[in-house]
């Protein structure tokens, strides 16, 4: 399947917000969005007037690159959270948060949302005490999600571990830092979702 490879700093100063694309490097002076937090180009230093659909379109641009996904994925998701009962917004939210790779993530196996897939990937990770190499496959409440027990030691997964405290683990999770594994205890609200979107103005960009 094909994934944006480029550099993930451009990404963050493209969108004019920090992602946390780069995992611990964000939170430290290298990060290059603190540095030059202006759009990358020659041009990038010039004030832009967006109109009403480049407001809409940089939004959703926006949170399709903090989940690292291609537009047909996104699109499904929309139309897929557009079917459910409730709040679109809300639920096309909610559905991405329950991925498998972005739960390893908030769970603080992995530093960034590209770890926990390719943690996923590589067969590291489990559900229910079945390994799972699928990043799209959505938990629900109830679930357990932890590392094989041969993988707990790794370094990347210990080092991502120890700054978990600083990233925070949200309220819908539970996590056991010494089994290093997590319990789905709700489905997730938008309250606890505490990324910098508005998802209305997708949900207003898909409804044109």
């Amino acid at each position: 399947m094909a994934r944006y490879i480029g550099p993930s700093c451009k990404l963050c100063r493209r969108e004019a917000v920090k992602l946390f694309l780069k995992g611990e490097r964000c939170y430290t002076d290298k990060c290059s969005f603190d540095r030059r937090p202006y759009p990358p180009g020659q041009h990038g230093q010039r004030r832009m007037k967006f109109t009403e659909y480049g407001i809409r379109l940089r939004e959703k641009q926006k949170v399709r690159r903090i989940y690292g996904m291609l537009e047909r994925q996104f699109r499904a998701y929309f139309d897929r959270a557009d079917r459910t009962k409730g709040v679109t917004g809300e639920q096309f939210l909610g559905l991405l948060e329950r991925r498998l790779d972005s739960v390893a993530y908030r769970l603080g196996f992995a530093w960034t949302r590209a770890d926990g897939r390719q943690l996923v990937r590589h067969r590291h990770v489990q559900v229910n005490g079945k390994t799972v190499n699928i990043p799209s496959f959505l938990v629900k409440p109830g679930d357990v999600v932890s590392i094989k027990e041969r993988s707990k030691n790794k370094v990347r997964v210990q080092g991502a571990l120890e700054g978990v405290e600083r990233r925070g683990v949200p309220e819908w999770l539970e996590l056991d830092k010494e089994k290093v594994a997590g319990t789905i205890k709700t489905m997730p609200n938008r309250e606890e979702i505490t990324l910098p979107i508005q998802e209305q103005l997708i949900v207003e960009f898909y409804s044109r």
